[in-house]
């Protein structure tokens, strides 16, 4: 009986590359325990510098509270769904994904949601409003927002100051000219802008594009003549015409 050495040995070859390519597909899907604890936490936080809330200082101090903070755990037990599920608990964070690598690395990366109006109601609320509708409790936040203060109930903000603040954040004369919006009683509404020294009456917020249509040639044509301090209070609620009451001073 003739041994047969070539035969055996791709035997053995083809024996030893099976092994080694399960050892590589099974280390090649569990890559969160290639490397035994976590070295780096990475936070990206979408449009930090674009009047947002948060920073990475503060999404870290968030997660030491509630114990998730990974840098130093066993990547095996690092629960990037726990840290997502702690992160959406805060009224800032809109979206959170977090991930692991084979490096030793955890990435966090978050969207976050961003205010178009403060409301300071007459009534002691003290809130911000976002893009979407949504309260957003008062924080150390410091920006030039649109303040919106008088006679404000919250499915008001939502519902009324949401539409009037996307729409002046869009426009960038108005979003630098109006400071403050009053909501009377009756829920008509008075603008106060950052330039003049008067106050614009709106009536009930309807057709306001077109009423700031109206301010901005009455601006242009009128005030740039007259003087921005000619008028204390600038009437705008008809169509057909503009009600100006003289300032005294």
């Amino acid at each position: 009986m003739t041994f047969n050495w070539s035969k055996t040995a791709f035997i053995l070859i083809d024996s030893l590359l099976a092994v080694y390519l399960f050892l590589a597909v099974t280390a090649f899907n569990r890559p969160d325990e290639t490397s035994d604890v976590c070295k780096n936490v990475e936070i990206y936080i979408e449009e930090s510098a674009v009047m947002g809330f948060l920073n990475k200082d503060e999404v870290k101090s968030l997660l030491l509270k509630t114990h998730l903070y990974p840098l130093g755990d066993p990547m095996n037990q690092v629960n990037v769904r726990k840290i997502e599920e702690a992160l959406l608990q805060n009224p800032f964070i809109e979206s959170a994904q977090c991930y692991k690598t084979q490096t030793g690395r955890v990435h966090i990366n978050i969207s976050q949601r961003f205010p178009i109006i403060r409301v300071k109601a007459d009534n002691g609320d003290d809130y911000y409003v976002d893009n979407e509708g949504n309260i957003m409790p008062n924080t150390h936040f410091v920006s030039n927002l649109v303040v919106a203060t008088g006679h404000i109930q919250r499915p008001y903000a939502q519902k009324v100051l949401t539409s009037i603040g996307r729409y002046l954040s869009q426009q960038p004369l108005w979003g630098n000219q109006i400071e403050q919006i009053n909501v009377l009683s009756d829920g008509s509404i008075e603008m106060v802008p950052r330039v003049g020294d008067h106050v614009v009456y709106l009536g009930h917020p309807t057709n306001l594009e077109h009423k700031l249509a109206r301010l901005e040639k009455f601006y242009k044509y009128g005030l740039s003549k007259a003087g921005w301090n000619k008028y204390s209070y600038i009437n705008m609620e008809f169509d057909n015409q503009i009600i100006c009451k003289k300032n005294k001073k």
